[in-house]
């Protein structure tokens, strides 16, 4: 499912609850019980868990300390890699957080569809400036909707106006409350989740501005399966994860389990933000989050990825360069400053422009950006869905030089 914003800080665009936290808050008793664990050197050339990356380390330990249950990073600069860990992947038995690990990208999915659906663009598939009713024909209608106003790039760069379906109150009921221990099981048809947001009139006409959706994203999902014939998976499996080799990344479909070695995910499922109690929520129904943010994958699949496509590896300079033509943000999901097509860029702390996504799921939140050629990346994940740090980010781009505190992304 894509954006939850109950992570306490950047993940900024994470996706189920819109309390709002300061960036590392820490609730009453979390913190008790929980290990740091060292840094891992990754596999394959590289510097090691050495000085260049003690400044990420302790941003993890940091964030531990902070309340976080665990948190993992890797750095690729080129062929270059450092995994740094932190905590543990699970509460009760302490097991420790671990470099491999597979996690719940969330919203860092819209990248991989949006980079699917240029790339059925080069292939001559679809136009982006073709309408979603070309596509899905009578499906966004009602109460304002209009499927024949509302482009497919639009929907890619969050300029639809279309209603973020998790606004609504008998979703959040579901969704975002103790309720969700149970209905984390239910299959939620991508026509049931566009449904909710269509209940409602849209914030605003469509092209007048960018304002994040995950409704959108639905709709995209269900276009990449109506170009090709194919499911949307089968398409992503084949335009992206097979060219660049992410032999650690899957769509779940209809199921609620983490394949290979994960994480335990933990939640308050509460917008309280006194609440204090924590619950386990690491299966969850993918269905829920198909087209905007039910990918799994790792640290280093996902680094793979980001590279390989700012890199000019998987689509054509036509279709990269509209990726990253920007909308500013003007609200209001927060920390970052323009977004294109399922890529977003803003500045770190020290000046550096980075290009990515962020998202999270009910338990988790993750962060990946680059450098814009993608000569330099990071992967973040952290197994609960309250707490996060900026530093672990400017930390790898700002390589010891003077920083200015950026405010919290909410």
């Amino acid at each position: 499912m894509a954006e939850r914003t109950t992570a306490r800080g950047r993940a900024g665009t994470l996706r189920r609850s819109t309390r709002a936290v300061l960036v590392g808050a820490v609730a009453a008793g979390i913190a008790a019980g929980v290990l740091a664990v060292p840094a891992q050197a990754g596999p394959g050339p590289g510097p090691g868990p050495g000085a260049r990356y003690g400044a990420t380390q302790r941003a993890l330990d940091d964030l531990v300390r902070q309340g976080a249950p665990g948190v993992i990073a890797q750095v690729r600069t080129g062929d270059r890699v450092w995994n740094g860990t932190a905590g543990v992947a699970d509460r009760t038995t302490g097991e420790a957080r671990a470099a491999n690990e597979r996690f719940r990208i969330a919203s860092i999915t819209k990248t991989f569809v949006a980079a699917t659906l240029l790339d059925q663009e080069a292939d001559g598939l679809l136009s982006l400036d073709d309408t979603v009713e070309k596509w899905l024909p009578g499906v966004v209608r009602g109460n304002g909707n209009d499927g024949r106003a509302i482009t497919v790039r639009q929907l890619l760069n969050h300029s639809s106006g279309l209603r973020e379906y998790m606004s609504d109150p008998e979703y959040r009921r579901k969704f975002f409350t103790k309720e969700y221990l149970t209905s984390r099981y239910e299959a939620w048809p991508p026509l049931r989740t566009v449904r909710v947001g269509l209940a409602h009139r849209p914030d605003f006409a469509p092209g007048d501005r960018h304002a994040y959706s995950n409704t959108g994203y639905v709709l995209a999902g269900m276009i990449i399966e109506k170009t090709s014939g194919n499911p949307y998976a089968q398409e992503i499996r084949e335009r992206v994860l097979k060219p660049l080799g992410l032999r650690h990344t899957t769509l779940p479909g209809n199921t609620v389990t983490i394949p290979g070695p994960h994480p335990r995910m933990y939640s308050f499922l509460s917008d309280d933000p006194q609440a204090t109690e924590i619950h386990d929520v690491t299966e969850q129904n993918a269905s829920q989050a198909f087209g905007d943010g039910d990918i799994i994958s790792t640290t280093g699949d996902v680094n793979r990825f980001l590279q390989g496509l700012l890199a000019g590896r998987l689509l054509p300079r036509k279709q990269l360069d509209a990726m990253k033509r920007m909308l500013p943000n003007a609200g209001p999901v927060q920390g970052y400053e323009a977004y294109g097509l399922g890529l977003y860029r803003y500045r770190t702390s020290c000046g550096t422009t980075v290009y990515g996504h962020s998202g999270g799921a009910a338990g988790g939140g993750s962060e990946a950006v680059a450098t814009e050629t993608g000569h330099r990346s990071v992967t973040i994940n952290v197994n609960a869905d309250f707490a996060w740090s900026p530093d672990i980010v400017n930390s790898v781009f700002c390589d010891g030089k003077a920083t200015k505190k950026r405010p919290s992304p909410r």
